[in-house]
């Protein structure tokens, strides 16, 4: 991936999710073959540079994304403060079920179906992981990036392949993602990043991300699936 390749435009979009509603930018290359989903809860942002950098790899080789926020600037606001929403699952996996439907509607005129790619800390964690083991049809992968799963037997619940992306300069994590992939039962990969700590700053170290997360993707979101 070259960081200096033209950028996509963005869409601001909104996402209705009940009586709430999510704000997220869309990009949309010409003939894409799926969309990816970056989800973003307490602490993060649609805006964060990084999953920008790797988003625009995932452009380069044909794939759209959406990048929205799980909580809305009220939200975060008192989340900040108690951390009550962080940890409410059944509202974060209503809200990835929404976006999802938002990006499918994107993508459904041209016969595209959505993918989630999600980036995530620990409270979307849960509900990756119910989101992921339902609804199979509509998901063909699953990418995580310096997450820190800890799923218990509900791992083992999903089905949607999944990319875990960790440096080797994170031991903590490397050890959490280890044991994941052993519960996991699924298609799934550890992939480890030489030399890349926990925020993935050094030099090369998220184009290495963005290249790994496409090339999963690209081979899941291309490969024929028979659903009863």
């Amino acid at each position: 991936m070259r960081s200096n390749l033209p950028s996509i435009p963005l869409q601001e979009v909104r996402i209705p999710c009940g009586a709430a509603w999510l704000h997220g930018d869309l990009a949309l290359p010409g003939e894409f073959i799926g969309v990816v989903l970056f989800a973003h809860g307490s602490g993060s942002g649609r805006h964060s540079a990084r999953n920008r950098l790797v988003a625009r790899a995932l452009h380069q080789s044909g794939i759209a994304t959406l990048l929205f926020d799980l909580l809305t600037a009220a939200e975060e606001e008192v989340d900040v403060r108690t951390r009550e929403h962080r940890f409410d699952i059944a509202l974060l996996t209503r809200r990835l079920e929404d976006a999802t439907a938002t990006g499918g509607r994107a993508a459904g005129a041209q016969g595209h179906a959505d993918r989630p790619f999600r980036r995530q800390h620990r409270q979307r964690g849960r509900a990756d992981r119910r989101g992921a083991a339902g609804r199979t049809h509509r998901r063909r992968g699953v990418a995580r990036r310096a997450a820190r799963p800890r799923g218990g037997g509900r791992l083992g619940a999903v089905t949607a392949p999944t990319l875990l992306v960790v440096g080797s300069g994170d031991p903590e994590v490397l050890r959490l993602n280890e044991q994941a992939l052993t519960q996991l039962q699924c298609t799934r990969r550890l992939a480890v990043v030489p030399g890349a700590g926990h925020l993935f700053e050094e030099p090369g170290a998220l184009e290495e991300v963005g290249d790994l997360a496409a090339a999963w993707f690209c081979r899941h979101l291309l490969r024929t699936e028979h659903v009863a």
